[in-house]
Order: structure tokens, then C-alpha cells, then sequence
């Protein structure tokens, strides 16, 4: 999930969004018992598409309203994965969603259930989605090819020419949604996504379902659970969005975590001077960086690496420092050793767009600027932006250009629903205290908001999405709460850092953090 953060606005809401507010506000009841598992419906038909690694996945589709206020008008399908229970008892469905918004959720099946202990994992039919719009989907947004083609534009408009192309880039994806999905783009939003989520439930005949979402995933997590508390069996929400400030005000508060966080990675180059031979000063390896980036503007690495492109390339470090000793490895030999090679294959391997993500993309604009009002006056911006580029200059600007399709965007915001909800049974969240996408707050936020949820804290931890990673201490809470519904606050410590050794071997796929945040959402 990466979006920078604004003051909210008013907002026109729809006919659409008046009915889902009057549902979210409408009284709730208790939880009712668990009930025994139902057979799924007929029409949600299971068929095997098993790979090397997850030999028992299925796969199916599912008719969803476009509308879900005529749910007898057009029909849009979403792909579904499923890894059955073995148990002889189930606790049912449990959902998995990676984030984004925007990412495929179907290979995040085969993950959670290979990842958890085995006797937990076969209590449940672990159940992965790709929500409307996405992948597998149908029908799938892709709004604009090329938009992320290099070399784009600098990020920070140092200069009025630079900002206008910028601004053209943003305008014309914005117009490019409107021209290719019109008549859908008012239906993909959160809320939509939840229903969505509600008429799995029905069609899988399960009288309640459980939820594991990671980054984005934890607000729509909350979302459904708002829609449909006593539909909830257990609720288990990774490096947690802060419901507060979706989505403007949540992005500028991710601008200074995305800045703290590279600074901790380059005081981590500073430690192994022997091997980057950048500097044992923090400050002076920051220098380096930045004068790193200054070149790239006037000469772009292999003709693709220019400044914006840099961002994008070094930015998935603030989410796993397991890229750590690749992103080190690639600034040495550009900046010591004058080689840009390093650093163009870096950018193909981290910042590159691949195909998909105009897809991932899509989505993850026409979410964002549809869930709440962003402001469309771009003084109030470049104001913002501004404001926290000075203390921030790391991410911000291109934080602030990834999202800023939605000062253009051609359908109304709706209102962002107020997920404070008492009549869920406990939840467990999860979250880094150092973490960049979801800063820590987030966390604690969504804890008083769900009444008797418990956090679990990931003590100095930077990395984004953090269970079923590697933390023993950290998964042993997920599993123990999956298999009894009793969570408590907990602290866990962090992982060791990673060391410069790791940059000479192949991170294994298999390796828990490495395969995990290959399966995240689009840059979240």
C-alpha cells in the first residue's frame, strides 16, 4: 500500500454510497456460534490447477454485481484459489489478501497455506482472490501502457517544465481510465471490494469466514468486517493501514516513514565500509546517494536509470531489507566504482514495472481515488508536498506523482466508512515498529478502533508485512490465535538485520521474508 496522505475534504456521495453508509451505521448484533460448515454452492465449481509447489490448489470463478445495488444487472467474474482443509474438523474459509490495492491474490493461497503449521493450515480452506479489476478478474482495468516507461520525468519539479510534464503524465492516465473503463470505474472501491467479499461468503455456504490481510488488505479486512461483523470467525490484520487517514493524510505520513526507513539503510551501508567503501558516516553515505541521484538526472544509467527511476529502484528496500545487500552492492559500483551496469540491472529486478502492474496499477489509482476525496486543486499539492519534502526528500514527490491521478479522476470519492466496530470477536494485528508503508500509528489506530483486538509488535522491525516471514516469535501468535480465536498484546523482537554475504547468494525462493514480499500487492 503506498499512498501520501491529505486533508479531507467534502465529499458527494452517491446513491450508492448513501446505502452502504446507512449499512454501516445500521445497528450490529453479537457473533453467532460457529456453525458447522456448509457444502459451497452449486455454482462455485472447483477444479484443479495444481503447480510443483502447491500440488492440491483448485481453482474457480465467481459472478459478483458490478452493482451490488442491482445485484440482478451486469455480472463481473472474479478468479478465486483454494488449498482445501484435511482436517476431519474445519473452521472454514480463510481468506488471504496481499495488499496493494491492486494485488493478485491467487498465489497467496498456496503461500499461507504451505507457511502455517500444517495442523493449522488444514483446519481451514485457505482461499486466495483477485478482487474486481484485478488480474485474472474480469473484466481487468488497465488504463494506461507506458506510463511508467523510462526515463520519466524528475520527481522533484525543481523547475516549472519539469512539473508541467509531470502534471501531463498524471493527466493523461486520468484520462485514460475515463476513456477505457467508464463504465466501471464507479464500482471499484473498497467498499465494493467487501461486498464482493460478502457474496463469496454466501456462495462458499459458510456461515461465517476468517480473514488474513496484509498492508491495503487490512483496511478492506476491516471494512467487511464493519459491513458484516457477525459474518467474522477470526480477523488477522499484518502492517495495518491507519483507517484515520485513508488515503490522502496516510500518504504524507508515509513520506517521512519512507525516509526514516532509508536512512536506516544507509547508516546500515555505513557499518560495512570494508565492503561499499561508501563511508562510515551515515551522513556521508547519504551525501553519496543524493549526489548518485543528481547524475542520474543529467545522465541516466544504460539510458533507463534517471532519478525517478532511482526511487523506484531503492524503494523496495524500505519494505525488505533482505534487498539490502543488492541495493548496497549496485550504489558502490555506481558511485566507487563508476561501473552503471549494477545499478540498471538493480532497476530491473526491484523498480522495473513488469506488464502486469499497469494492471496492479489500474486499480490501485482507481481504488485510492474513489474510497475518499483527494484535494483537485494542485496549489494545495505542491503546498503539501513541498511542506514534507524539506524534512522527507527521499520518497515524497514520487509518492506524491504516483498518486496524483486522483486530483483528475473522473468519478466522485465516496465517503471512507468509519470501521470502529464492537461487536467483532478479538482480532490480532500485527506491526513493525519501524515499518515505512503502514507507519506504526496505524497499527494502534485500528487497535482502539476494533474493540478487544490485541497487537502484536514487531520490536525495532522494519520490513512491511511481517508474519509468516520468517519470525518465529510473530508466527507462532498467528498460528496459535488461527487455531483458537485467543489473542493477546505481545511483543516480539525483530530479526537480525541481514549481513553483505547474503549479496553474494541467491536468496532462496523458498526463503519465508524473499517469497513473501514477492507475493504482496503492487508496491505495497
Amino acid at each position: 500500500m503506498l499512498h501520501p496522505l491529505k486533508k479531507r475534504a467534502a465529499v458527494l456521495m452517491s446513491i450508492s454510497t448513501a446505502v452502504a453508509a446507512a449499512a454501516l451505521a445500521s445497528p450490529v448484533t453479537a457473533a453467532p456460534a460457529p456453525a458447522p460448515r456448509q457444502e459451497a454452492a452449486a455454482d462455485l465449481r472447483w477444479t484443479g490447477c495444481a503447480t510443483s509447489r502447491y500440488p492440491t490448489l483448485q481453482c474457480a470463478s465467481l459472478k459478483v454485481p458490478l452493482d451490488h445495488d442491482r445485484p440482478g444487472g451486469r455480472q463481473i467474474s472474479l478468479a478465486l484459489t483454494r488449498v482445501p482443509h484435511t482436517a476431519a474438523t474445519s473452521q472454514g474459509p480463510l481468506l488471504v489478501n496481499p495488499g496493494g490495492p491492486g494485488g493478485s491474490g491467487r498465489g497467496l493461497a498456496g503461500f499461507v497455506a504451505s507457511a502455517l503449521p500444517k495442523e493449522v493450515a488444514a483446519q481451514y480452506d485457505v482461499i486466495g482472490f483477485d478482487p474486481r479489476g484485478v488480474g485474472k478478474s474480469e473484466p481487468a482495468l488497465d488504463c494506461g501502457a507506458g506510463h511508467f516507461t523510462p526515463v520519466r520525468p524528475d520527481s522533484v519539479p525543481r523547475d516549472g517544465a519539469t512539473e508541467r510534464a509531470n502534471l501531463q503524465r498524471v493527466r493523461s492516465f486520468a484520462v485514460s481510465c475515463r476513456d477505457k473503463h467508464a463504465d466501471v470505474l464507479p464500482y471499484v472501491g473498497t467498499v465494493s471490494a467487501a461486498r464482493d467479499i460478502e457474496v463469496l461468503r454466501g456462495a462458499l455456504g459458510a456461515e461465517r469466514i476468517s480473514y488474513f490481510g496484509y498492508s491495503y488488505g487490512t483496511y478492506l479486512g476491516a471494512v467487511y468486517a464493519k459491513l458484516h461483523p457477525t459474518r467474522v470467525h477470526r480477523l488477522v490484520l499484518d502492517s495495518v493501514v491507519d483507517p484515520s487517514g485513508v488515503w490522502y493524510e496516510d500518504n504524507l505520513a508515509q513520506d517521512r516513514a519512507f525516509d526514516a526507513r532509508h536512512k536506516a539503510f544507509l547508516a546500515w551501508v555505513s557499518k560495512y565500509d570494508a565492503t561499499y567503501r561508501l563511508g562510515t558516516d551515515p551522513a556521508v553515505v547519504e551525501k553519496r546517494w543524493y549526489e548518485m541521484r543528481a547524475a542520474l538526472r543529467a545522465t541516466p544509467a544504460g539510458g533507463k536509470v534517471g532519478p525517478s527511476e532511482l526511487e523506484d529502484t531503492f524503494m523496495p528496500g524500505a519494505y525488505y531489507n533482505g534487498y539490502w545487500p543488492n541495493l548496497a552492492a549496485a550504489f558502490s559500483a555506481y558511485a566507487v566504482g563508476k561501473d552503471p551496469k549494477p545499478l540498471v540491472a538493480a532497476y530491473e529486478r526491484f523498480g522495473a514495472v513488469e506488464p502486469s502492474a499497469g494492471n496492479a496499477y489500474s486499480v490501485y489509482t482507481a481504488v485510492q481515488c474513489r474510497d475518499s476525496a483527494w484535494p483537485r486543486d494542485w496549489n494545495v499539492w505542491r503546498a503539501d508536498m513541498w511542506r514534507t519534502h524539506a524534512e522527507a526528500p527521499f520518497m515524497t514527490w514520487n509518492n506524491a506523482w504516483y498518486n496524483a491521478p486522483c486530483a483528475f479522476w473522473p468519478t466522485q470519492p465516496l465517503q471512507a466508512p468509519d470501521v470502529t466496530n464492537a461487536a467483532l470477536p478479538p482480532a490480532l494485528l500485527l506491526q513493525a515498529t519501524e515499518d515505512a508503508a503502514t507507519p506504526f500509528g496505524g497499527g494502534l489506530s485500528m487497535r482502539d478502533k476494533l474493540k478487544g483486538a490485541a497487537l502484536v509488535v514487531e520490536e525495532g522491525g522494519g520490513n512491511h508485512g511481517i508474519s509468516l516471514a520468517g519470525n518465529k516469535c510473530l508466527d507462532e501468535k498467528v498460528s496459535a490465535y488461527l487455531s483458537t480465536g485467543t489473542a493477546t498484546d505481545a511483543t516480539c523482537p525483530a530479526q537480525p538485520a541481514p549481513t553483505p554475504a547474503a549479496a553474494t547468494r541467491a536468496v532462496p525462493a523458498s526463503a519465508g521474508g524473499a517469497a513473501l514480499h514477492g507475493l504482496l500487492g503492487f508496491r505495497g
